[in-house]
């Protein structure tokens, strides 16, 4: 088996080309998106993960991977328009958006190495529902906090909450892979 590192940029590299290709489509029009909005399609996201799991099966037939690559996409953007602010165009080249990608990649992965370190890679033991769940549980704080303009009294906030929707999904896409591996 491949160590954690190994997989978790794996899994990266599977959300960054799809991040670029969809740039290469659409261009960094998520750019007019205020950050509520972006915490919105975060939750429509996870609510069908989560739907689908409950249900066993879905209409459309396009399964939970795809969703767990787009909360992780979704959540670089959150994390973009958190640190640039959001834009009433297009503003970002698809190099900018690649290179704030990135970075912002970088600082997420960099938390969950410190995180698996300490928790002793505790999440290989968990359940996908469980990320699933920790995920609506992270966003219903996010809007809360968001609600709140911002302020907590004691928590952390909404970027720390966006680094950690972004890990549980990569743990879920590194599960898959895995079980695609040795199907």
């Amino acid at each position: 088996m491949d160590s954690t590192t190994q997989q978790f940029d794996k899994a990266i590299a599977t959300c960054r080309n799809i991040f670029i290709d969809k740039l290469n489509d659409y261009g960094a029009s998520w750019r007019i998106m205020r950050p509520s909005s972006v915490t919105d399609q975060l939750l429509i996201k996870a609510n069908r993960i989560r739907s689908l799991e409950v249900k066993g099966n879905a209409m459309i037939n396009e399964g939970t991977f795809g969703e767990f690559v787009a909360l992780v996409n979704y959540g670089i953007i959150a994390l973009i328009q958190i640190n640039k602010g959001w834009a009433d165009r297009k503003d970002l080249s698809v190099e900018e958006a690649t290179s704030l990608y990135d970075s912002l990649m970088g600082e997420t992965r960099a938390l969950m190495l410190k995180k698996n370190h300490d928790y002793d890679e505790i999440w290989r033991k968990m359940r996908v529902s469980s990320y699933t769940d920790i995920i609506l549980t992270k966003l219903m704080r996010i809007k809360e906090i968001e609600d709140n303009d911002g302020s907590t009294k004691i928590s952390e906030g909404v970027d720390s909450n966006v680094m950690d929707i972004i890990n549980y999904a990569m743990f879920a896409i590194i599960k898959e892979q895995e079980k695609q591996a040795t199907a």
